[in-house]
């Protein structure tokens, strides 16, 4: 089974989310259907942005929490470094 860090957004340098999971396309389709988080369906926030996986539940729990503790600029040169142009990679995924 693999585990998920993902980072969504609403736009490009607008309000992030970030999230972990063992089943991506799952919880990105109830994301979207406003079911996932309410911070989620509140802000709008459905735009998959960034996404790492992992083979280790706890490896992706660490790394969702890491990236929770980083600024802001660091998350979005993350983002970036990967996805310059802030495609959503949900096709990819669903």
């Amino acid at each position: 089974m693999k585990y998920a860090v993902y980072i969504l957004a609403n736009k490009r340098h607008g309000t992030l989310y970030i999230g972990v999971t063992n089943d991506v396309a799952k919880r990105l389709s109830e994301h979207l259907v406003g079911h996932g988080s309410k911070f989620v369906r509140d802000y709008k926030v459905n735009t998959l942005v960034h996404v790492e996986l992992f083979q280790d539940s706890q490896d992706a729990i660490a790394r969702e929490k890491q990236l929770k503790k980083w600024n802001r600029n660091w998350k979005i040169a993350l983002i970036e470094r990967n996805n310059p142009d802030w495609l959503d990679l949900k096709p990819d995924l669903i």
